[in-house]
């Protein structure tokens, strides 16, 4: 939620990329939503949290979590071509790495990143699985708000699933370290999220997905399982009241469809849609 890491990270990756190539033992390994991710074998403890999993309109295989979870001026804001930054299941870092970095909004100067675009677009390695099941959050494809009011970062027209969520009439639910939590779209500022739904340090990038009128709450009666499409990620803690952030997929996704329209050739992530993988 705050910046995870130092400047030198992408240096520090670089290194222990060394051999990793050759340590995917397990072809098929899934790759989920809640997932717990590192930069370097050598930072455990120096984590974040995948938000949501599938493919975009080139056939990438990709994941999602927050920008401000790197720091580094120098690769920020541009597509990285290169496997220079992998990404390592924090709970497995002997498969080696389950992706590469393509993409990253650098914090500039903020605790919880740029205020509208704080993500991270990550290719995943061929082979892992993804998966759509988290350990306690199925997320059943995107949320769509026909009508609603367009991501501040949305082309016009904007799509039905760059629009966001009204305050006061939705919930979100989200998955984190200390399990999972629920609350009310309280504030939206320019497709930031305030909820009383809680996130902590580690949980940056986590899921967050839109609590579908009439579905189950997650329960001990239902193990705290949920099902929605979905709505975001984590972002940060701020003093005012309730505390928890959360960067909707509305901003990601039109901000992934604006930089493709404006870049030769495209971006890693755009047309991004869940993957339908149990």
């Amino acid at each position: 939620m705050f910046k995870r890491l130092c400047t030198l990270l992408l240096s520090l990756a670089l290194l222990c990329t060394v051999g990793a190539g050759a340590a995917h033992a397990q072809p098929g390994k899934r790759v989920f939503n809640a997932m717990q991710i590192i930069f370097s074998p050598s930072l455990p403890d120096l984590f974040c949290t995948l938000g949501a999993v599938g493919d975009d309109k080139y056939g990438h295989k990709i994941a999602i979590t927050a920008g401000h979870c790197l720091d580094d001026p120098q690769y920020a804001d541009r597509e990285i071509h290169d496997d220079i930054a992998p990404v390592y299941d924090r709970a497995d870092t002997g498969f080696g790495p389950i992706g590469y970095v393509r993409y990253f909004k650098d914090p500039e100067g903020s605790q919880t990143g740029h205020v509208t675009k704080d993500y991270m677009v990550i290719e995943l390695v061929p082979q892992v699985t993804p998966s759509a099941q988290g350990p306690y959050l199925k997320q059943t494809g995107e949320v769509k708000v026909p009508g609603g009011t367009a991501s501040p970062n949305a082309l016009t027209p904007a799509l039905d699933n760059e629009r966001l969520l009204a305050t006061g009439s939705n919930e979100i639910i989200t998955s984190g370290q200390t399990g999972v939590w629920y609350g009310t779209v309280m504030d939206n500022a320019d497709g930031v999220y305030r909820s009383p739904a809680a996130n902590m340090r580690g949980d940056s990038g986590g899921p967050a997905i839109w609590h579908v009128p009439g579905t189950d709450i997650p329960s001990q009666a239902n193990n705290f399982q949920a099902s929605g499409p979905w709505a975001g990620i984590t972002k940060g803690i701020t003093l005012a009241l309730p505390p928890f952030l959360y960067t909707s997929s509305a901003n990601i996704l039109a901000d992934l469809r604006a930089r493709d329209t404006a870049t030769a050739g495209g971006v890693f992530g755009a047309g991004f849609e869940v993957t339908a993988n149990p």
